[in-house]
């Protein structure tokens, strides 16, 4: 019989320990919705530091650079030496990030801000997907899409609250949520005691020792390679949407910055509703199913917003938010069967991958933005998810799997 857990879940095979989700799941919530909260007030910072898009775009591009270059090496070292407590640091570096945003009074310290909230995020995003799939008890699609689903809820909740508290109240309101910051250090150590516990099962151990790739080398280069190349076109998407569009409303439909938030606020909970779609739809029809529909669908939908009148450009947005977003669930939970045994360091390249294409789109839109306008990223950037079409080279795992077993029990019999 499974013994409970500190946080009441279970860690036997084939069970999901859902208190555990949960709590990771409220912890994205918490460490996004902080994080969020530095895009949301790109207009306050751009006015009060006298900023053009440029350095708009550094300050993104140094919060997701910082995050995506560490979380493959976070993970990676975590893989090989286990640091059940390294998400409650994580929120730390968060705290402390959020502390130095809300009192900094120069430019280069606003980066040193970011950067901070960065490494904050590169240890969090990793580990955290690794507590996700070991308490999914085999629902891996939807385990990985439950906790995500916290974070673009977070997400979605910083504009929001960036509109109601830090845009009335000034910059400084943001050292208010170092609160938030402080409970999910606790809740974060709660999951560390259960995660060290969980880890020492023998059941655990077993899976991992006994999983091998379902592929040849050849063909999980290929797939990596082309699962990178549907996440640049994912997030460099996004950053025309997170980065920039409070100006493109501002620009093109002359809206106030308080509306344009509540609209970006709508944007990112369409991308809150699209990922807990996206997991489960994936554990039942497949990965690639869902990544064919998620990146190549949105095509028609991108292509028609930069001629959209302001009530079509919210519903498309907000159509687009659902569909794209279901396919990070998918992607990741693909690589991590692609490469098994290897949690930690998948999930941050991904993850670091997601946040570096990010903040490198975010400085090349904004140059952009500087050079031709707003209206013209969006016109150029319509076209990415036309990328889509790579999901063909991808294998069906489960297919490829049964091939290479064959071959090599073929193999087998004609030497003996």
């Amino acid at each position: 019989m499974a013994e409970p857990t500190a946080l009441g879940g279970r860690d036997d095979a084939g069970h999901t320990a859902f208190a555990v989700l949960c709590a990771i799941s409220f912890c994205h919530l918490l460490n996004d919705m902080m994080q969020s909260l530095l895009p949301a007030i790109y207009p306050m910072l751009k006015t009060s530091f006298a900023l053009d898009f440029v350095q708009v775009g550094l300050i993104s591009f140094t919060y997701q650079v910082t995050a995506s270059l560490l979380q493959p090496l976070v993970g990676s070292y975590t893989d090989r030496k286990p640091k059940p407590y390294s998400l409650a640091v994580g929120m730390t570096f968060t705290l402390l990030g959020l502390l130095l945003l809300s009192g900094v009074n120069r430019f280069g310290l606003l980066l040193a801000a970011a950067a901070t909230v960065g490494i904050g995020s590169s240890v969090f995003h990793p580990e955290s997907s690794r507590v996700a799939r070991m308490a999914s008890g085999g629902r891996l699609g939807f385990a990985q899409a439950f906790f995500q689903v916290g974070g673009n809820a977070g997400s979605a909740l910083g504009p929001l609250l960036a509109a109601f508290i830090v845009l009335p109240f000034g910059r400084h309101s943001v050292a208010w949520f170092s609160i938030a910051a402080l409970v999910g250090i606790f809740v974060l150590y709660q999951v560390g005691t259960w995660y060290k516990h969980h880890r020492t099962r023998k059941s655990a151990a077993r899976a991992v020792v006994t999983e091998g790739p379902p592929v040849s080398k050849r063909i999980i280069r290929r797939s990596l390679a082309v699962l990178m190349a549907l996440v640049f076109s994912k997030y460099f998407y996004l950053a025309s949407l997170t980065s920039y569009y409070e100006f493109f409303l501002i620009s093109k439909f002359h809206v106030s910055v308080r509306s344009a938030q509540i609209y970006l606020f709508l944007f990112l909970g369409a991308v809150a509703a699209g990922t807990i779609i996206g997991g489960p739809v994936g554990d039942r029809l497949g990965r690639k199913v869902v990544i064919w529909c998620s990146i190549l669908g949105v095509l028609p939908f991108t292509l028609a917003l930069p001629y959209a009148t302001l009530l079509w450009t919210a519903i498309l947005s907000v159509v687009i938010g659902v569909i794209l977003a279901s396919a990070f669930s998918a992607i990741l939970v693909y690589a991590q069967e692609l490469v098994p045994g290897k949690v930690g360091m998948i999930s941050g390249l991904f993850f670091g991958l997601a946040f570096g294409m990010g903040g490198i789109g975010a400085a090349v839109l904004g140059w952009m933005a500087d050079h031709t306008g707003i209206d013209f990223v969006y016109k150029v950037c319509s076209f990415l998810p036309a990328m889509g079409l790579l999901t063909a080279l991808l294998p069906n795992l489960k297919t490829a799997a049964q091939r290479e077993r064959r071959e090599s029990l073929a193999t087998a019999s004609q030497r003996a």
